[in-house]
């Protein structure tokens, strides 16, 4: 990325044409076009794992092209600027929590409550026509920005909504509930919150499974906290996932109170997508368990399927979030139940956004965040 000036745009972004390929660019200052709109000025956009795929291979499942770029990010908060005729909600200087994506509100997903799936969903940073939070100025509609009450989260930590919504949206499918014994593949951003989300609906014992010793490490100081047992468990790398699945399930697969019990875990929250992540946590689940993919990763992989048909395993999948699932996130932050700000660990400043994805891509710290143009 060349070296732009920032100053003399209107309404700077950081767009994407290919892999390692960003450019800041002046765009159109975004207008009300619709009397329910909002337009929000960003304060500070989130990285996530998607984020660094599209930076290294120019998207996910659709590719941006060349000819048709578009504005990276899509965790964010910001500053009302303007409101369109019809927001009772909001008013310009609220500060609020940005739900990147808005569906039509018409098809079958989105009148049977299931908004997440809609074929017409305008999400942020999605090729090849929906910008993202990367930008100064950004519109969406007003039902999709969340106020936040004064005193309570700074825009910094208002970022992290978004993958709380991911959390309990992958929590509330899977149906962990009071005394489930729960794993958690995986301890980035969206794994350490299922398993904060999981101990706020009353799961008794959570265990962390990752190689990185510095993210159980935060993951044990994190989750330290109420009544819910917390183990970490680090898989071998020379060993197999059956292999891996039976040393879990030897240390730790038998309820502490109930040594007669059927050996294997209630739910599995798998949030790498990795494929011997997917196997292994098949694997550990007792009869009649229940497995949600959260994590997204290869869109093929060898999956065990005797062993689910076997176990009577229920196996589900985990899109983004759904209705209630940002406002339920929100309380459980502005309570104090989930201290999110624990999460950020670097701040770049907008002109440096690809040294944040790369930061992400290397793995250091938990969250990185991107600063909003001044």
């Amino acid at each position: 990325m060349g070296s732009v000036s920032l100053s003399e745009m209107q309404n700077p972004s950081c767009l994407l044409y290919g892999p390692f390929d960003a450019r800041f660019e002046d765009r159109p200052i975004p207008q009300i076009e619709d009397p329910s709109d909002v337009i929000i000025r960003i304060a500070y956009t989130g990285v996530c794992g998607s984020d660094v795929h599209f930076w290294l291979h120019g998207g996910v499942k659709r590719l941006v092209a060349p000819e048709q770029p578009i504005v990276m990010g899509h965790e964010a908060s910001g500053i009302v600027h303007a409101v369109g005729p019809s927001v009772t909600t909001l008013q310009p200087g609220d500060h609020v929590a940005i739900e990147p994506g808005y569906p039509c509100h018409r098809c079958p997903c989105c009148k049977g409550g299931r908004y997440n799936l809609c074929p017409r969903m305008k999400f942020a940073a999605a090729p090849p026509s929906s910008h993202g939070t990367l930008t100064k100025y950004f519109r969406l509609p007003a039902d999709y920005c969340y106020k936040i009450p004064p005193g309570t989260l700074g825009l910094d930590e208002a970022v992290l909504m978004e993958p709380l919504a991911v959390a309990v949206h992958s929590v509330r499918q899977v149906g962990v509930r009071p005394g489930h014994r729960v794993v958690v593949f995986g301890a980035g951003t969206v794994g350490l919150l299922c398993a904060a989300v999981a101990r706020e609906f009353g799961t008794g014992t959570v265990i962390i499974v990752d190689v990185n010793q510095a993210k159980l490490q935060f993951a044990r100081s994190f989750l330290a906290s109420g009544e819910m047992v917390l183990r970490t468990f680090v898989p071998g790398a020379s060993k197999s996932s059956e292999e891996n699945a039976a040393a879990l399930l030897a240390v730790y697969g038998r309820a502490e109170h109930r040594r007669d019990e059927v050996p294997g875990f209630d739910v599995v929250i798998e949030a790498t997508g990795a494929e011997p992540c997917i196997q292994m946590g098949i694997e550990v689940l007792r009869v009649g368990g229940a497995f949600i993919q959260t994590g997204l990763g290869k869109r093929n992989v060898s999956f065990p399927i005797c062993t689910v048909a076997e176990r009577e395993i229920v196996v589900k999948g985990c899109f983004r979030y759904g209705p209630g699932d940002f406002r339920m996130g929100l309380r459980f932050a502005v309570e104090g139940r989930i201290p999110v700000k624990q999460f950020i660990t670097r701040v770049f400043p907008f002109e440096k956004a690809t040294e944040a994805w790369e930061t992400t891509r290397r793995g250091e710290g938990i969250k990185t965040l991107i600063e909003g143009v001044h």
